[in-house]
C-alpha cells in the first residue's frame, strides 16, 4: 500500500469527519419545511458552522479524489470510512463525553476491520471492463435503491427516515467516487478537453449535489448518531461493488482471503455502528414544533 494513498485517505477522512459534525450543529436548525428540498441547502448557506462543514467535506472530497486516482478504490473506500473516528472526536470534545467501552470497541473494530479487509485482499488494480452493459447495471441497482430508500424516507420522515435518508446518500456517493476515479484516468490520458467529453464528470456533479440534499435532510431530521453510520457504511460498500464489479479492482478469491475480507468488513460495520451510536455524538437538541431562526448568533 502506498504511503502516499494511506496519508491522503486518512486527511481525507478527517476532514470528512469534522464537515459532517458541523454540518449536523447547522442542519439541525433548519425548517422541517425544507425537508429533501434544494432550499435546504440555500437557507443553511446563510449560517458560517455550516459553510465550515461544507468547506472541509469539499476538501476531503477533493484529497479523496486525489487518493482514488493514486490507488484502488477497494483500498481507499474502507479508509476513508475512518471519518466516523475523526467525527467522535469533535463530538467528544463538544459534549464533553468519555470514550468508555463502547467507544473503544467501536474503535478497535472499525479499525480493525479496515486492516483485516486490506491485508487479506489485497487491493490491486487491473483493467477496467469495457462492456457498458455491466457499468450501468451496478450503477443502476445502486441509484435506483437509493431512489427506493428515499421514497420509504420521505413517507416516514421523523421515523426511520433519516437513516434511509443517510443509506441513500451513501451509496450515491459511492457510485460518485468509482466515477470520480474514471474522471481522472479519463484527465491523465487527455487532458481536461478528455474528461470532458465523458459524462461522468457531470454525473459525479449531480450525485454530489443529490447526496448532498439527502444527507443535510438526514442531518435536519435527527441526531448525528442516526443518520452518520448508516452513511459512512454504505458508502464503502458501494464503493467496493463498483471498485470490483467495472472499475477492474482485483481483489483475492482464496476461501481463506474470502472468509477474512467478510469478517473485515463485519468489522467495519460493527464498529461503525457502536461509534456513531456514541453518547458523544450530537443528539440535536432544536425544538421541531418551531421554524428556528437561521441567523448565526
Amino acid at each position: 500500500m502506498s504511503v502516499l494513498v494511506l496519508v491522503l485517505a486518512v486527511s481525507a477522512a478527517c476532514c470528512l469527519g469534522f464537515g459532517f459534525v458541523l454540518q449536523q450543529n447547522a442542519a439541525q436548525k433548519a425548517p422541517l419545511g425544507d425537508f429533501l428540498s434544494p432550499r435546504l441547502l440555500l437557507d443553511l448557506m446563510r449560517v458560517p458552522r455550516w459553510l465550515g462543514g461544507i468547506g472541509l467535506m469539499v476538501a476531503g472530497m477533493a484529497l479523496g479524489a486525489v487518493a482514488l486516482g493514486q490507488g484502488e478504490i477497494s483500498l481507499v473506500e474502507p479508509l476513508l470510512a475512518t471519518n466516523l473516528l475523526f467525527a467522535l472526536a469533535l463530538s467528544r470534545h463538544q459534549t464533553k463525553q468519555p470514550l468508555g467501552r463502547q467507544g473503544w470497541a467501536g474503535l478497535l473494530l472499525l479499525a480493525g476491520g479496515v486492516t483485516t479487509f486490506i491485508v487479506a485482499g489485497e487491493p490491486r488494480g487491473g483493467s477496467a471492463l469495457t462492456d457498458p452493459l455491466r457499468h450501468w447495471l451496478i450503477i443502476g441497482v445502486m441509484v435506483g435503491l437509493a431512489l427506493l430508500l428515499t421514497t420509504y424516507a420521505k413517507r416516514s420522515r421523523l421515523s426511520s427516515g433519516p437513516v434511509l435518508l443517510a443509506l441513500a446518500a451513501g451509496l450515491l456517493y459511492g457510485v460518485q467516487d468509482a466515477l470520480t476515479r474514471v474522471s481522472g484516468q479519463r484527465f491523465s490520458a487527455g487532458g481536461l478537453g478528455e474528461m470532458l467529453t465523458g459524462w461522468q464528470p457531470y454525473a459525479v456533479l449531480a450525485l454530489g449535489v443529490t447526496g448532498l440534499v439527502l444527507v443535510q435532510s438526514a442531518f435536519e431530521t435527527a441526531p448525528l448518531r442516526m443518520s452518520l453510520p448508516a452513511l459512512t457504511a454504505a458508502q464503502p460498500l458501494a464503493g467496493i461493488i463498483c471498485g470490483v464489479g467495472f472499475l477492474g479492482d482485483r481483489l483475492r478469491t482464496d476461501t481463506g482471503a474470502m472468509a477474512w475480507e467478510a469478517a473485515g468488513l463485519a468489522a467495519i460495520v460493527a464498529g461503525i455502528v457502536l461509534l456513531g451510536l456514541h453518547p458523544a455524538m450530537p443528539r440535536g437538541t432544536a425544538p421541531r414544533e418551531r421554524v428556528p431562526d437561521l441567523q448565526p448568533r
